[in-house]
């Protein structure tokens, strides 16, 4: 993947960190919840009464809102140069660093850090060193 520089606006891209920034601030301070996007999702199964209406509002909003803002912004649709098997196996490994780390980067790089865990900038300097790692492993090693 590479970034396509003609099409990469940093208005757009601060935008967005800042509304995610607002989201997760919103959810502690009014609910006392973090953002953590697999924790979200981890909490659906088995549902808890109460628990399930506020993780499907947030889930459904993840995927909204990017379809929304697409139709109402114009913003150029990404494009990924990976196969589906490279895609599926990621995303399970992904997964599975996910549960090993009690976390995403969602939960660790945007929430934890704000609230200074040492625990959470462990994990996000880790999720960084691997994605590099693997980055120069797939594209020198294997290339």
């Amino acid at each position: 993947m590479t970034i396509d520089w003609t099409h990469f606006t940093p208005g757009w891209a601060l935008a967005g960190g800042l509304l995610i920034g607002l989201a997760a601030a919103w959810l502690v301070l009014v609910d006392g919840r973090v953002l953590g996007a697999a924790g979200v999702l981890g909490g659906l199964a088995p549902p808890r009464a109460g628990d399930w209406g506020w993780r499907v509002a947030l889930l459904a909003g993840l995927i909204a809102a990017p379809l929304i803002a697409q139709l109402l912004l114009h913003v150029a649709a990404p494009t990924v140069e990976a196969g589906a098997t490279t895609l599926i196996l990621g995303g399970l490994m992904v997964g599975f660093g996910t549960r090993l780390g009690s976390g995403c980067t969602s939960g660790h790089g945007v929430c934890g850090l704000a609230g200074v865990s040492l625990r959470s900038l462990v994990a996000t300097a880790t999720f960084m060193a691997s994605g590099v790692l693997t980055v120069f492993v797939v594209r020198h090693l294997f290339a």
